[in-house]
């Protein structure tokens, strides 16, 4: 075994069904007692039972959070806090709630409460996604890292079964970047290889069943494991691909996600030889590339980059911003093998290990 260093993360995670419930008593422990609910305007119902939960902790509730974090929004929600002398924020929902919660954070330094809705996974990273002027950028401080998150399976099942495998092939991704990260380390492996397996065997299920608890609890624990991979190591090609097509052209982030990693994959495939091996095991072995491929259109997801709106012109427009400022990444970025990774992921082609095999 090779020498590693391993940080853990300091978020109390509670997880169950029902445990929403307990949302008043984790707020307190935090020393709360002017809460700001934030959510989506898709959302109103959630933020409403929670303020209910909340009874005189809850002192207003923001429900405008958008993707990918615009920092105009962040703004206006910096003025209710100011304006309700605001000593804590509780997120419901997916990455929009939980990326304004953090961005909140950034500025204030207010503990943060979380109550995920989807398993995209950010509410156990310290990592900021913002954009402003179409331009996405990340940072990483543990300033916006949750203090507690409540993971509660009952919440998860009104997310859309096409949402759900989508929003579960995002952090898969987490995951599979993590393996081959420049400082991944065994324990993340573990990590990684038991969160891919649970998503790859709860996703097909939610197709015909979504209000099957049990795949519903192994999806919901999937990607809590792929996340603390994302949150324990750097990011690679697949992350700056999604982060520049989000922020750039305004695209859906796990629908981004779903239609750029099976691509992502197979172009690092032949420098990763040990990640793939660990992703076959957790996918019961095959071409890893062309299985969360048909996880996803099996179960109608979007595979395709112009299904969400993006122009064959924009092509382009994203090798530029790629190549201008690329991430670390196991393999050398090609411009031409770029463009061709999102060209495919634009016209939603399967691909192999072979699609990008060096010449």
């Amino acid at each position: 075994m090779r020498d590693f260093t391993f940080q853990g993360l300091a978020s109390r995670v509670i997880f169950g069904r029902g445990t929403i419930s307990l949302i008043k008593r984790e707020a307190e422990a935090l020393g709360c007692k002017r809460l700001l609910v934030v959510s989506t305007s898709q959302q109103t119902a959630d933020a409403d039972r929670t303020k209910n939960l909340l009874g005189e902790l809850h002192v207003a509730t923001f429900d405008g959070a958008a993707m990918h974090t615009p920092t105009d929004v962040t703004l206006n929600a910096l003025k209710l806090v100011r304006d309700w002398s605001v000593d804590g924020v509780i997120a419901i929902g997916g990455g929009s709630s939980i990326g304004l919660s953090k961005a909140i954070a950034l500025h204030t330094d207010l503990p943060q409460l979380v109550v995920p809705t989807t398993y995209a996974g950010s509410e156990m990273t310290p990592i900021l996604g913002q954009t402003e002027d179409g331009v996405k950028t990340t940072q990483r401080t543990l300033r916006v890292l949750p203090e507690t998150v409540i993971y509660d399976v009952d919440m998860t099942l009104t997310l859309p079964p096409v949402m759900s495998v989508a929003s579960g092939i995002n952090a898969m991704a987490h995951a599979v970047e993590a393996l081959y990260a420049v400082d991944t380390n065994p324990v993340v492996s573990l990590m990684a290889e038991t969160g891919i397996a649970s998503l790859y065997k709860s996703l097909p299920k939610l197709k015909e069943r979504p209000h099957d608890i049990d795949a519903r609890t192994e999806a919901l624990y999937g990607s809590w494991l792929c996340a603390i991979c994302l949150a324990s190591t750097s990011m690679g090609l697949h992350h700056k691909l999604c982060h520049t097509l989000g922020g750039t052209l305004n695209l859906p982030h796990a629908e981004t996600h779903t239609a750029i990693l099976p691509h992502a994959l197979a172009y690092n495939a032949s420098a990763v030889r040990e990640a793939v091996d660990v992703i076959s095991r957790a996918l019961d072995g095959g071409d890893v590339s062309g299985r969360i491929y048909d996880v996803a259109s099996r179960s109608g997801a979007t595979v395709a980059l112009k299904d969400l709106g993006m122009t064959e012109a924009d092509i382009d427009v994203a090798v530029a911003a790629v190549m201008s400022k690329p991430y670390a990444n196991p393999r050398p970025l090609d411009a031409s093998m770029i463009k061709r990774l999102i060209a495919n992921a634009w016209a939603g082609v399967r691909p192999d290990q072979s699609t990008y095999a060096p010449a």
